[in-house]
């Protein structure tokens, strides 16, 4: 795999009835690209792809990719606590012309051993190959941790394995990754405010939240990191930190949504079990978004809509 930088953990825009207003995420997608942003993700916990059915987590993933246009590489998140189910939906993720890779999460809630883990990504590489395979290992999202040495195994088992988005949290455990993957295996921090030390100690990028609300100056960051303008991408990680940690006040993409809806790109509609923030959450939201200047300086959508 040769992607690298920051790749945008996209959001999900949705109507008021509930349904995907696909002319807003087309908008983003468009906004996203001239932003500069280096490859997007379709479809992961950002845009909700728990609580989206068969048809619109695949509608969803294809009206990325038709609005991307072959313009940056899309990712489209495909993860399931049940392998049979996963495989099944891997076939169908498989026949989207277009895609670049798939990202998978650790199984949730059964919480496998690491033999079940590496079980289980290995029958979904095969079943996705060639497509490249990026594994996310979010154990505080799943309850189950993906150790480097289980990564290992999974790369030299199955060479469409190619990356990890890495959200435990843990730098030293990102260490480990990129010390025991072979050359060319990305790891990508899952966490915005782990973004530059992920990278300090050798990963290839960051895979953001925040980027959906500051694609420019995030990717900014990521790539100064990356050519160790360390001045530069401290700076921008300064002035950007507390939003960082704004979107997970409460619980993604909750916050992002607000911020994204105060910016006039999508309503703030989440669907159930996630709810909106609360009336006190989006006032600090809105105060921050403010003093970030993310109000004043929107663009307009409607410039990016096809």
């Amino acid at each position: 795999m040769e992607t690298t930088g920051c790749g945008t953990a996209i959001i999900t825009p949705f109507r008021a009835d509930g349904s995907i207003d696909e002319p807003a995420l087309t908008a983003l997608v468009n906004w996203q690209i001239e932003s500069g942003i280096d490859f997007l993700v379709a479809c992961g916990s950002t845009g909700e792809a728990a609580t989206l059915d068969e048809g619109e987590w695949l509608h969803a993933i294809q009206v990325v990719i038709e609005a991307a246009a072959g313009r940056v590489p899309v990712w489209g998140g495909c993860t399931h606590n049940c392998t049979r189910t996963l495989l099944e939906q891997a076939a169908l993720l498989k026949r989207v012309h277009g895609l670049s890779a798939v990202l998978s999460a650790n199984p949730y809630y059964n919480k496998p051993t690491q033999e079940g883990q590496y079980q289980h990504f290995l029958a979904l590489a095969r079943a996705v190959d060639p497509l490249p395979v990026c594994v996310y290992n979010v154990p505080g999202r799943t309850g189950s941790n993906l150790e480097p040495a289980t990564v290992a195994r999974l790369a030299a088992a199955a060479p469409n394995i190619q990356a990890i988005k890495e959200a435990s949290g843990r730098v030293t455990q990102m260490a480990e990754l990129v010390r025991l993957l072979p050359h060319g295996f990305r790891v990508f921090s899952g966490d915005d405010n782990l973004a530059l030390a992920a990278i300090a100690v050798g990963g290839h990028g960051l895979i953001s939240v925040a980027s959906n609300e500051l694609p420019k100056e995030v990717t900014r960051m990521v790539r100064d990191a990356l050519s160790n303008n360390w001045a530069e991408a401290r700076e921008l990680e300064a002035q950007y930190a507390t939003l960082f940690e704004a979107n997970f006040w409460e619980s993604n993409p909750g916050p992002v949504k607000t911020v994204m809806s105060l910016m006039g790109w999508c309503s703030d509609h989440v669907r159930l079990p996630l709810v909106p923030p609360t009336a006190a959450t989006r006032a600090r939201l809105e105060k921050l978004a403010g003093e970030l200047g993310l109000l004043k300086s929107a663009p307009s959508p409607a410039t990016y809509r096809a």
